[in-house]
């Protein structure tokens, strides 16, 4: 998990990665000031070593003298060998009301320049200057330059006597193919309800650097913003993705091609609440999908104590559905495999506990109530693996991070039914206080279609803080959590008979956030 300082009032905000030469650049917003955007690198998605900083807030005077917002990071097509970073900014002229887009060019994507602006000189509306200093030119942006960009009045919102009263015009993402250009960004129609106007907007590069402003690309009309969109083309179907505010999830949309309806499958969630502000990253094996996750239920406040999860890997199903699948590079953080051959019961075994080892599979019965089964060996990071089959009804699940001698510790409920899983934080408060010693958090649910009643493959991961669930190789859950850090491991059945086959427990190693075991070419 990537992360600013421990105990520092900074936390990680929006973030947006590019793949160079080996090396992953990570660029990220600096919450809660957004005087700068951080950038960091890593050859291996788990370790990060921050270098010099981007871009820092302007002048006073400048377009983007108050913050900085999201960005994005691409070859400059125009310029071979060269780079461009879009960026939002906001000025304290307007308080920080209206947002608009700038641009900044680097060689070597570790120095930056902000491209030019130009400016109409407002120095005799100045009621005094300051002594002991030569006067200072209060300048301000000229609607008609190239840059800062704002939104066009005939199509989006852009006053702020309209609508909400700020201007959305932020999170841009350039897409280029077949020679042509289209910068998208976070923007709003004209007309309508008020918190149902939330457009994907777009503006077409004309010439290098020149954008003109077209319709919107997309406006389901249900969201007040559809935040950091994202455009790329799978299996020749286009697919757009966007994250929404309302419910703190990252969705997306799909056609088969740019100017037909964007439509929806019944399922087009790709990340669970939490995890926000996805951007997309192509490297050497295909398409990565990074975002921020912010503990706590649902991410109720995105400005404290962000992480960035490792990434997923972005895939297009046969059916033509977007999925995220585990991240290869843990494969890279196994460290050795446990034997899986000797489970206990949690509790004190009754009748009708049962387990029977097999060459291919384990038995797992518990017909008179809720019994977990451990592994032999306590265990911090893992990897666990296997194919659960429920040949009774009744419950099933798996529990990690377990304290032998009071059962606190993770429980994951798996309703291999339905389709549900749901991950809680099971614990012992402190003694002598009531009905609060008993500590019960659910931490995040996940849904997923099961072709196959009662059987999942699944996969848990748990890295540090980090906590993942796939099910038939598609990421259900992802979060971050801290209540335990070290337990057993184990499998629960309650009043039902499981087959558990092609089961694997892999230690991994613990995550680090050093410097230290980093090669930057």
């Amino acid at each position: 998990m990537y992360s600013e300082t421990t105990g520092s009032r900074k936390t990680l905000g929006d973030v947006d990665i590019i793949y160079h030469q080996g090396i992953y650049h990570l660029f990220h917003l600096v919450l809660p000031n957004h005087d700068y955007i951080a950038h960091a690198v890593s050859n291996d998605c788990f370790h990060w070593r921050r270098v010099e900083n981007a871009l820092h807030i302007g002048d006073p005077g400048s377009w983007d003298d108050s913050m900085l917002w999201t960005m994005h990071v691409g070859k400059d097509p125009h310029n071979p060998g060269k780079w461009r970073m879009f960026y939002t900014g906001l000025s304290r002229r307007d308080h920080g009301l209206k947002q608009r887009i700038g641009m900044a060019t680097s060689d070597n994507l570790y120095e930056w320049k902000k491209s030019g602006v130009n400016w109409v000189d407002r120095r005799s509306q100045l009621p005094y200057e300051l002594p002991g200093r030569p006067p200072q030119p209060p300048y301000e942006y000229d609607e008609l330059s190239t840059y800062p960009i704002g939104p066009d009045s005939l199509y989006y919102e852009s006053s702020v006597d309209e609508g909400r009263h700020w201007v959305s015009w932020r999170d841009p993402f350039y897409y280029r193919e077949h020679g042509r250009g289209w910068l998208l960004c976070a923007g709003r129609i004209k007309d309508g309800p008020i918190v149902r106007r939330g457009c994907v907007a777009v503006m077409e590069e004309t010439s290098p650097n020149q954008f003109s402003p077209r319709p919107p690309l997309h406006h389901p009309g249900l969201y007040d913003d559809i935040e950091v969109p994202n455009l790329l083309r799978l299996k020749d179907e286009y697919y757009l993705i966007g994250s929404i505010r309302e419910d703190a999830k990252i969705r997306y949309w799909h056609t088969s091609n740019i100017g037909k309806p964007w439509r929806s499958y019944d399922d087009n969630v790709l990340m669970a609440s939490g995890n926000y502000a996805g951007r997309i990253c192509h490297d050497d094996k295909g398409v990565l999908l990074w975002c921020f996750y912010t503990p706590g239920r649902d991410g109720a406040d995105r400005t404290v104590q962000n992480l960035m999860p490792p990434p997923k890997r972005l895939v297009c199903a046969d059916n033509g559905r977007l999925r995220v699948q585990s991240y290869e590079g843990f494969n890279e953080r196994v460290t050795s495999t446990m034997t899986t051959d000797q489970l206990s019961p949690m509790k004190p075994a009754r009748p009708g506990d049962q387990v029977v080892y097999g060459d291919c599979k384990t038995t797992i019965n518990s017909s008179t109530g809720f019994q977990a089964f451990l592994f032999e060996h306590d265990v911090d990071c893992f990897r666990l693996s296997a194919q659960i089959k429920m040949i009774d009804q009744g419950k099933c699940g798996l529990v990690f991070r377990i304290n032998r001698a009071t059962h606190d510790g993770y429980y994951l409920s798996l309703d291999l039914t339905k389709g549900v899983a749901q991950l809680r934080s099971w614990g012992t408060g402190a003694e002598n206080v009531g009905e609060t010693m008993m500590q019960f958090k659910t931490l995040q649910g996940g849904y997923w279609y099961n072709p196959i009643a009662g059987t999942a493959q699944l996969q848990l991961i748990a890295h540090g803080s980090y906590i993942e669930l796939s099910i038939d190789d598609r990421v259900i859950l992802s979060l971050a959590n801290q209540d335990f850090d070290r337990g057993a491991v184990g499998i629960y059945a309650e009043s039902t008979k499981l087959e558990v086959c092609d089961l694997v427990l892999e230690r991994l190693a613990w995550p680090m956030q050093s410097d230290e075991h980093l090669t930057v070419g």
